[in-house]
């Protein structure tokens, strides 16, 4: 696993990014943080990969089905980084110049786990890919054991029949974890109550907020 190396944020605001396993609470973090910020902070709420690439055939097929023979997953990789370089260039940094604090429902980190996690650990162009987009000011990974994670989707009742792939959930875990630890992310357990993980989130987002005050 190499370290990735993204472009330095030298814009007025900040980027804040979730990433995890379906489940790992990172949806509910982002909503206790959106809701501490907003009467404070312009917030720009976005998530990765764009409804474009979400609502492609290649791309639900992945996501919704178990036979996956019609395509090839480097091609829905290269889609989603492609995908992932428009939104940070034309989306995220614009906004950011504009000094708004961004908070993103996934990010570039997210592609490199998945083709990882898939078999294409060898692949060098994902990195190279990476120095086109910028570099969060905290990238968070919400961890939890993947059967507490599927546990938590099965218990919505419009993904109570979601089709899952669990061997790729437990890569997927690892892949995150290795991840978060070589490219400096704060790793956030969600075993945890709500309370205690988000109390982690609000305390690594307060240092950067205060510092720039300083």
């Amino acid at each position: 696993m190499r370290k990735m190396y993204m472009c330095p944020n030298h814009t007025k605001g900040k980027l804040f990014t979730f990433c995890g396993l379906v489940g790992c609470g990172k949806t509910t973090m982002m909503r206790r943080l959106i809701a501490d910020l907003e009467n404070d902070n312009q917030i720009f709420i976005t998530k990765q990969p764009t409804d474009f690439v979400r609502n492609s055939e290649i791309f639900r097929t992945y996501m919704d089905m178990p036979d996956h023979d019609s395509f090839d997953y480097r091609a829905l990789s290269l889609l989603c980084a492609s995908d992932r370089v428009q939104h940070v260039n034309k989306m995220i940094v614009p906004a950011m110049k504009q000094g708004q604090l961004v908070l993103s429902d996934r990010y570039f980190y997210s592609c490199l786990a998945n083709l990882r996690a898939r078999g294409f650990d060898n692949d060098q162009w994902i990195y190279e890919i990476a120095e086109s987009v910028v570099q969060p000011d905290i990238a968070f990974f919400f961890d939890v054991p993947v059967e507490m994670a599927v546990s938590r989707v099965r218990s919505r009742a419009a993904e109570k029949n979601r089709y899952i792939d669990i061997d790729l959930q437990y890569k997927l875990r690892e892949e995150y974890l290795d991840i978060c630890r070589t490219n400096g992310g704060v790793l956030i357990p969600t075993i945890l109550s709500e309370e205690e993980s988000y109390a982690f989130v609000k305390q690594e987002v307060r240092k950067v907020l205060n510092n720039d005050e300083c």
